[in-house]
């Protein structure tokens, strides 16, 4: 991984460009809405399994009503990076939620499982397209340390939300099958209160007549393809403890969905706690990877190599602490690479990157534990993964920074 660039000059201020703090709530609430479409409806799925139970594979499409948004999403999100640049931050990202109403409640209405499937891809093209403004604004609004709070404040909404979204699927997945996509017309509720209360950025403007920072240069592709590579395995990290942690147990013989949902709990208040350490650390964050993914690998080994439920529960504690602190340093170094004119299609590609761990995650798994006999086994091997890992990033967090280019004004 490259070495992180230096913030451009106007941003090395800790003062924010929004005042209160109702922009950030909106812009926290927008990026739990791709968790909400991730989570919401799989306590539903054999219901709807019953439902479609005459459809031809209705085995393989239905789990994709619940995955295809995760995987639009990682293919799209460049794209969506792109639009922002062009087409402005705010003016996106009140569409793209309204949008995101229109195709997550379609399921209402629908009688074809394959209309269903293809309403999910087009949530996930909303929710690229959210996910990207959001935190490109949160970009744009804070610098310094009130940037680097709130990038781990998205991590705990996240977290907390998902265990929310999950237990309102479902009771309202009692109710019927359909009834959980009613949650989807939130996005009625954010999209006006978001054209009202957010600001339009303001970047320093260039002299008059002067070309601007996009028109002189190309992205800068290179100095974001190694944090782009590194986030699609820390997405994997990030991701196998919620994925797998109740097949590991299960493996372990503890078959209580009650003790199951308590050991998700925890590990769950664990990545809160371990984004709240973020906002408490040292500034550079680059320089914190290393010491925050060995965190994750001592969790992973002490995971694959017991077969006792305390020590495996202490383990998924232990990584998930280091998790809340893995995904907002990503985000912030990635962030710090990018001047103005370039943040929404870097941020698009950052994104891009996470959904496609995420996604990949279960598969790389699965192909670990067919080859090595048990899912502990492959638990065992990506610690020592993240571990080398780690270990490989010690002497690139010593370079110098690389000064960016100074960014350039953009209309919103």
């Amino acid at each position: 991984m490259p070495a992180s660039a230096a913030l451009p000059a106007h941003e090395h201020t800790e003062d924010p460009a929004v005042g209160g703090r109702l922009p950030a709530v909106l812009l926290m609430a927008g990026s739990c809405l791709p968790i909400l479409g991730a989570v919401l409806i799989a306590p539903v799925l054999p219901r709807m399994q019953d439902h479609f139970g005459d459809v031809p594979g209705n085995a393989a499409l239905v789990p994709l009503v619940l995955t295809v948004p995760a995987l639009s999403l990682a293919v799209l999100a460049p794209f969506a990076g792109a639009l922002v640049d062009r087409l402005g931050r705010k003016r996106l990202l009140v569409t793209a939620t309204v949008l995101y109403t229109l195709f997550g409640t379609a399921p209402l209405w629908l009688s074809s499982l394959y209309g269903i499937v293809a309403s999910r891809v087009l949530v996930g093209i909303a929710e690229a397209a959210i996910m990207t403004c959001c935190t490109t604004l949160i970009g744009d609004y804070y610098t310094g340390r009130t940037r680097d709070r709130y990038l781990a404040l998205q991590t705990m909404c996240a977290s907390a939300s998902a265990t929310l979204f999950f237990v309102l699927g479902g009771a309202l997945g009692s109710a019927g099958w359909r009834a959980p996509f009613w949650l989807y017309l939130v996005g009625l509720l954010l999209a006006p209160a978001m054209a009202r209360v957010l600001p339009a950025p303001q970047p320093a403007a260039l002299p008059a007549g002067e070309p601007t920072a996009a028109d002189r240069r190309p992205f800068p592709l290179r100095r974001m393809a190694g944090i782009c590579l590194l986030t699609v395995f820390g997405a994997a990290v990030f991701y196998t403890v919620p994925v797998e942690m109740s097949y590991l147990m299960d493996d372990l013989g503890v078959h209580s969905t009650g003790v199951v949902g308590a050991a998700t709990a925890l590990a769950s208040a664990a990545t809160v706690l371990g984004s709240v350490l973020f906002t408490r650390l040292a500034d550079r964050a680059r320089r914190r990877l290393p010491a925050v993914l060995a965190v994750c690998a001592a969790g992973f080994v002490l995971m694959g190599a017991t077969d006792r439920l305390p020590l495996l529960i202490a383990g998924a504690v232990v990584n998930c602490v280091g998790t809340g602190m893995l995904l907002p340093s990503l985000l912030t170094v990635a962030l710090s690479r990018l001047a103005y004119a370039d943040r929404g299609r870097g941020t698009g590609l950052w994104t891009s990157a996470f959904f496609l761990g995420e996604f990949a995650c279960p598969l790389a798994l699965l192909a670990a534990r067919n080859a090595l006999g048990t899912l502990a086994s492959a638990v065992l091997l990506l610690g020592i993964l993240t571990l080398l890992v780690s270990a490989a990033l010690l002497p690139l967090t010593r370079r110098a920074p690389e000064a960016l280019p100074q960014a350039a004004p953009e209309s919103v």
